[in-house]
């Protein structure tokens, strides 16, 4: 077949890009045609998305993207992070600044919804973890803080749908990201109009949910025009950053979960792919989600805080004129003693602290370790930690499913940390195969390629990243100090 190229826009919480995928057929290959930052602004005390701002960049990025594609371009689909949204009133004007999940105002908000509904019926309707980030509690803090603002709401987008509305028009959310709010039935796979009602949450600003790969219409003219892509196709890829990512996972197994998944980045997104939502008791305990993949799949799967203990480390360290690169730090890590200290990850004190090597210190004086004192013991001790968390849920998983995992693909630009994945095998026992890095994009891409015909299965986007990519591979290293350290972890753990 000749060459087609697919545009994906890749928005994380720190960057977003303008990416294009030349696939002919066997191969993908991808180049990046522009970058640009992103992240949580300070407004009034609260945190808050610059969504107009990421427009613009994103408008920048095709225009770029189509003065060297001659053309060539297909279709465009957009991926972001999970759970955060806007609301727009009858007229398409945004209400409010779009918060971010890290913003405060969600604090005890898990507890006072599960005052009104309880727990268990919260889960066995929704099949999601509780995480005060959940679109569910943003939205109930909203309806606290503010409930003239939410009556006037006639739409409710997550936001990589908002931006296809500002691509294409279109008014839908995209099932893999609508998944990640707590606000779907995992049994009927549509939004769970019951719960809504018990929450007093206005239901009429909830639009029609759609597949992977949905077409969502031609570029709105004046965005045609001024990126010179003409009426380009807008389609949904899956549009949860990691279903993409998971979608482009290169494993070759089929059928029942014998490999395991980290999607690798500022948080560590750990699971199986199964294909319904595990809603029972052991579930709940777990604390485990059930997420939206791609062909009706469900993507069991744990959120541990993943390296976003690093990076706010990283700016702890520059804050006191110690700017190091990751590189430098990761060799520092290696160099640093083993075990000394560990942390349970996914502690809320580290979810947003000002300061995370106070936040990690504070912890080790709290379980009784020494504490970090060099920027090599601290990261050391957030990787290793890290490990010991993956093999915590890697044994979740297994006792849920019934199925031993044999292999650990890790894809994500985690991936880089080569420490990082060799800590991951030994700890868990288990091979790890690293790559690729930008999976998240690719499986974007290569989702936009199957809708348009050039694909007919997720396997076959599977070989396709398979054929492209050079992959790592990891074997364990059998450890007493790792077996001593689990024992330590899982202490910690529990204190």
């Amino acid at each position: 077949m000749a060459e087609k190229t697919y545009l994906a826009v890749d928005l994380g919480g720190e960057s977003g890009r303008v990416v294009a995928g030349r696939f002919d057929g066997a191969k993908i290959s991808l180049k990046q045609y522009h970058r640009f930052a992103n992240g949580p602004v300070n407004l009034g005390g609260t945190l808050r998305w610059n969504l107009i701002s990421l427009w613009s960049e994103i408008q920048n990025g095709l225009r770029e993207a189509a003065s060297h594609l001659n053309g060539s371009a297909v279709s465009v689909g957009v991926d972001t992070w999970g759970v955060d949204f806007v609301l727009m009133n009858g007229n398409d004007e945004l209400l409010g600044q779009p918060w971010n999940y890290r913003d405060s105002r969600t604090d005890n908000m898990i507890q006072k919804a599960c005052s009104r509904v309880p727990r268990e019926e919260i889960f066995a309707e929704t099949g999601l973890q509780f995480l005060q980030i959940n679109s569910l509690y943003q939205l109930l803090a909203m309806c606290e803080r503010d409930p003239e603002l939410v009556s006037q709401a006639k739409r409710f987008l997550m936001v990589p749908d908002f931006f296809h509305w500002c691509l294409s028009g279109s008014r839908v959310v995209e099932f893999t990201n609508a998944t990640t709010s707590q606000l779907l039935s995992a049994r009927t796979r549509d939004w769970s109009w019951d719960l809504l009602r018990k929450f007093e949450i206005p239901t009429d600003m909830f639009p029609e949910i759609v597949s992977p790969g949905t077409s969502l219409g031609g570029l709105r003219p004046e965005v045609a025009d001024f990126t010179g892509l003409g009426r380009l196709n807008v389609v949904a890829p899956a549009t949860h950053d990691t279903g993409a990512a998971i979608a482009a996972v290169p494993t070759s197994h089929t059928g029942t979960p014998s490999w395991a998944y980290i999607s690798s980045g500022t948080w560590s997104l750990m699971g199986v792919e199964v294909q319904d939502a595990i809603l029972t008791p052991e579930a709940l305990q777990y604390n485990v989600t059930n997420e939206g993949g791609v062909d009706g799949t469900y993507r069991l799967l744990k959120n541990i805080m993943g390296l976003w203990l690093v990076q706010r480390c990283k700016v702890a360290f520059a804050a006191r004129g110690r700017d190091i690169d990751y590189s430098e730090l990761t060799q520092m890590a290696s160099d640093a003693e083993p075990f000394r200290s560990l942390v349970d990850p996914d502690r809320s004190e580290f979810l947003g602290p000002p300061d995370m090597t106070t936040a990690i210190a504070d912890e080790c004086r709290r379980t009784g370790q020494p504490v970090p004192e060099t920027e090599g013991q601290f990261v050391r001790c957030a990787l290793e930690s890290l490990a010991l968390k993956y093999r915590m849920v890697l044994g979740w998983l297994e006792n849920l499913t019934g199925v031993p995992v044999e292999v650990i693909h890790i894809v994500g630009g985690g991936t880089q940390n080569q420490l990082l994945n060799q800590f991951t095998a030994d700890a868990c026992g288990r091979p790890v195969v690293a790559g690729p890095i930008e999976a998240t994009a690719l499986g974007n891409v290569l989702l936009q390629a199957r809708a348009a015909g050039d694909l007919s299965s997720l396997a076959e986007i599977r070989e396709v990243v398979r054929s492209s990519e050079t992959l790592g591979e990891y074997t364990p290293a059998q450890s007493a100090a790792w077996q001593d350290a689990w024992g330590r972890f899982q202490q910690i753990c529990d204190a």
